[in-house]
């Protein structure tokens, strides 16, 4: 396997199982290899620890593992594939996996998370420190679409003219390119504040707070249009093939990615170096889309930065 891989990180749940189902059909339509990795409980790691001291190799069992691999062998595919049994936590070790992935893939929360938390703390981690892309399959109480082609919905991306890196564009045209899909390409603009707000509030005697009025002006969503086209315009030249919908938006993209998510395929939004620190960041728009949109969602990171 000399190819960059597709990673999945697997545990035995259904959450899990979108994200195997996903990453497989990907590694088929993007022609890489498959690894499939679990990272092994804390029970099993101990007693694998303790069988080493005494000096033994009996290999530890690993269930999860073992039923995955009979699930592949079931479908019938050819895309190659590996198993990892790993140790240490969820995120470390899947993080040492992904510095040589293509794609990580992973469910949105796994074995044991509360019913009603939409994003694990371990997903939430590797979307936000992955040296690769990072898919985050939501779980089954979500409405989201697994299947490949046309039939998955166009590509969404949140796209922020100064910020966005080139790296996210490219993601997101090469994913529309291979599915045969559009590609929406969602930026807000930011509203001026009302006058109005700007006084002060109301004296309390009102008992009511002013209207405050919905200022679309013109001139700032054609400015923003107009940087839109202009970021766009190196990838439209370079994939003529994907059909563009740009879309411009008051206030916060989030609310747009997140409700078209519902017949999209993919969601793809970028992480950003703060300012002069070589630090990545978990955006707004990024962090309220993993928790909510109905589809999978790939977070991309930029290049890293350029040794001194």
């Amino acid at each position: 396997m000399s190819a960059k891989s597709v990673v999945v990180g697997v545990d035995g749940s259904e959450h899990s199982h979108r994200a195997l189902e996903w990453a497989l059909s990907t590694a088929r339509e993007i022609d890489a290899p498959l690894v499939v990795a679990h990272v092994r409980s804390d029970a099993l790691q101990l007693g694998a620890a303790r069988i080493a001291s005494l000096g033994e190799t009996t290999e530890i069992p690993d269930s999860v593992i073992d039923g995955v691999r009979r699930w592949i062998e079931e479908q019938g595919t050819n895309v190659p594939v590996r198993y990892e049994s790993l140790d240490g936590s969820v995120p470390d070790a899947l993080l040492t996996e992904a510095r040589t992935a293509r794609l990580l893939v992973t469910g949105s929360r796994g074995r044991g998370g509360f019913a009603t938390l939409l994003l694990g703390s371990s997903s939430r981690a590797l979307a936000s420190h992955a040296p690769c892309p990072v898919v985050v399959v939501p779980h089954e109480a979500r409405d989201a679409s697994l299947e490949s082609g046309t039939e998955a919905g166009r590509i969404l991306l949140g796209l922020h003219p100064e910020e966005t890196s080139d790296e996210v564009l490219d993601f997101a045209f090469h994913a529309a390119r291979q599915r045969g899909v559009a590609l929406e390409a969602v930026t807000a603009y930011r509203l001026p504040p009302s006058p109005i707000m700007l006084v002060g509030p109301p004296a309390p005697a009102l008992q009511m707070p002013p209207p405050i009025p919905v200022d679309e002006t013109p001139e700032l969503v054609e400015e923003t249009s107009r940087n839109q086209e202009k970021r766009l315009r190196p990838f439209t030249e370079q994939y003529p093939d994907v059909e563009v919908v740009p879309v411009v938006v008051p206030s916060d993209a989030a609310g747009r990615l997140v409700e078209g998510s519902r017949k999209a395929g993919l969601v793809v939004v970028g992480r950003h170096h703060r300012h002069r620190v070589q630090t990545l960041l978990m955006g707004s728009v990024a962090h309220a889309v993993l928790h909510h949109a109905h589809c999978p969602v790939a977070v991309v990171p930029p290049a890293a930065p350029a040794s001194s």
